[in-house]
């Protein structure tokens, strides 16, 4: 896949700076973030915000398709747009049909993803390269699933000590 790295963080410049970096983003862009195992995704909506399929991106219990702001999204990992030149769906179009799923809550690690949601809204039919590499290529499957057992007892630690110190 063909992606372009962006820099997400203000560091060495100035606020004007980083959040015009946003606007330069195209309308309907693939977003792509790199987590341990695994890659997260989303559609850049305008005004540095950002519709996805939550999924576990942010906890062990699965989200919701949700807007979001660019920075949480990306949740300080490296950020990239993905080419898609054969996209059926572009600009104010993918925008409208992301949109269209905000609020829904049927995630399925392997057959609805964020990269299936993503893909439908870019190219009209859910799919995700990452489960096909992960089916025809088995190493690579459980060293993701390892990552995400792992992002998950973190997330579950981090979870229970926080509120452990609310108690």
């Amino acid at each position: 896949m063909n992606t372009n790295p962006l820099q997400t963080n203000s560091e060495g410049r100035d606020s004007h700076e980083a959040a015009t970096s946003t606007i330069d983003l195209p309308i309907g862009a693939h977003l792509v973030t790199q987590r341990p195992g695994y890659e997260h995704h989303g559609i850049y909506v305008g005004n540095g915000r950002v519709v996805h399929y939550a999924g576990f991106a942010g906890s062990a219990h699965r989200g919701p398709v949700e807007e979001v702001e660019l920075s949480r999204f990306a949740a300080g990992h490296p950020l990239s747009v993905r080419s898609t030149p054969c996209a059926r769906y572009v600009g104010e179009e993918a925008v409208r049909r992301a949109r269209s799923r905000l609020g829904e809550n049927h995630y399925r690690l392997l057959t609805n993803n964020c990269e299936h949601f993503c893909a439908w809204c870019l190219l009209g039919e859910s799919r995700s390269e990452q489960v096909h590499c992960c089916l025809r290529h088995p190493r690579a499957g459980v060293l993701a699933l390892v990552c995400l057992v792992k992002a998950f007892v973190e997330s579950s630690t981090k979870g229970a000590h926080g509120a452990a110190q609310l108690a």
